[in-house]
């Protein structure tokens, strides 16, 4: 999908302000802020995705009562979700 880099750093903002929800915080280090780190917006994006999808497996990790229910949620509704996501997306697109 083609994105302008202008929407590359709305994504970036949410995909940090998600993340700090979270904690802890993220740096203001896109492009034009105060301690901008050199990297684009879709790089920004792809990275706090990661860091996003890293913090919400280590909070199931953390948060289900045992091994077997962390691996649930993490495997078999985690891939459940993303198809659901995939769909969409190949819906819109079509």
């Amino acid at each position: 999908m083609l994105r302008t880099e202008e929407e590359w750093g709305r994504i970036a903002r949410y995909l940090r302000h998600a993340a700090n929800k979270i904690g802890p915080d993220l740096p203001l280090c896109l492009p034009g802020e105060p301690r901008e780190c050199g990297q684009t917006a879709q790089q920004h994006v792809l990275l706090w995705a990661s860091d996003l999808k890293a913090r919400g497996h280590h909070l199931i990790e953390e948060s289900a009562p045992s091994h077997d229910e962390a691996v649930y949620y993490a495997g078999p509704v985690y891939k459940d979700k993303l198809a659901m996501l995939r769909d969409d997306s190949e819906r819109r697109s079509a």
